[in-house]
């Protein structure tokens, strides 16, 4: 099979959010024109960058900004647990609403921001792969399963190519001991998402969404066929982060979804009460 032309408008949904900020600045120049969307202020445009408003739960919104787009990155939604009609408003149904809007502007390619909490529940003791059951541990991972799902569905009956990724901890630096295991350093995630998005003959694909940790719980599935080759490992802060840690005894120490695990753990639905 021949490789497709890369995309020459690219379209990046939450584009204000920390993912999609790092994305903006490190992909900026690599295509043509890279056309940004959220419902949150995304400052000025700079060259060859676009700036369109949209709201994920309005079809109509979506739909708009999707015009002359060839590939997507979907990084939108609420990025913790909350309530379950949040969670299926903004990330389940305005999933729908990105894949849809794709499949109708003839996109080529969408990039789904999956997360470890899709399989959060998995020991930590067990290394997990992406053609293993998933163990979603709040309706945050129910929704990242969802549109996994969904990403399935619209490339075996449209032939919408979808990669989903896990992104597990995106941080600057990993900020303790579960990071040496998790972590997803900026340039890293940068490498990861434009791989997601140029590699050829995909299909459908789900992968880890982690730097070359040597602790890592994910297995690398899936690089090879991206092509994406780690540059940071978190070992490298071992020594300032492995002391950090809870109380080994505690479930939210022993599975891969960390304090989303515990059952009174509510995310963003605690913070409005």
């Amino acid at each position: 099979m021949t490789q497709p032309p890369p995309p020459h408008r690219l379209l990046i949904t939450g584009a204000a959010g920390q993912v999609g900020t790092a994305l903006r600045e490190g992909l900026r120049g690599r295509f043509p024109v890279v056309r940004l969307t959220d419902n949150r202020d995304l400052g000025e445009a700079q060259a060859g960058e676009e700036l369109v408003r949209a709201d994920l739960t309005s079809f109509d919104e979506v739909r708009a900004a999707m015009e002359g787009v060839d590939a997507v990155i979907h990084l939108g939604g609420i990025p913790d647990e909350d309530t379950y009609e949040h969670i299926r408003t903004v990330n389940m149904d305005g999933t729908y609403n990105v894949l849809e809007a794709a499949r109708q502007a003839g996109v080529r390619r969408v990039a789904f921001a999956s997360s470890i909490h899709a399989v959060g529940f998995y020991p930590r003791s067990e290394k997990v792969s992406p053609d293993m059951p998933v163990r979603p541990d709040t309706y945050y991972g129910v929704s990242k399963v969802f549109g996994e799902a969904l990403g399935r569905m619209y490339w075996e009956r449209y032939g919408l190519t979808f990669v989903g990724v896990r992104i597990c901890s995106f941080q600057p630096r990993p900020k303790d001991a579960r990071h040496l295991s998790t972590w997803l350093s900026p340039r890293d995630a940068v490498q990861l998402f434009e791989k997601a998005i140029t590699a050829p003959d995909v299909g459908f694909l789900i992968v880890a969404g982690i730097s070359g940790n040597t602790r890592r719980w994910m297995t690398e599935d899936g690089w090879d066929v991206l092509g994406y080759t780690p540059q940071d490992n978190a070992e490298a802060y071992a020594a300032e982060v492995e002391h950090i840690h809870g109380d080994p005894q505690d479930i939210t120490e022993q599975r891969q979804g960390g304090i989303f695990v515990d059952s009174d753990y509510r995310g963003l639905a605690g913070k409005k009460d």
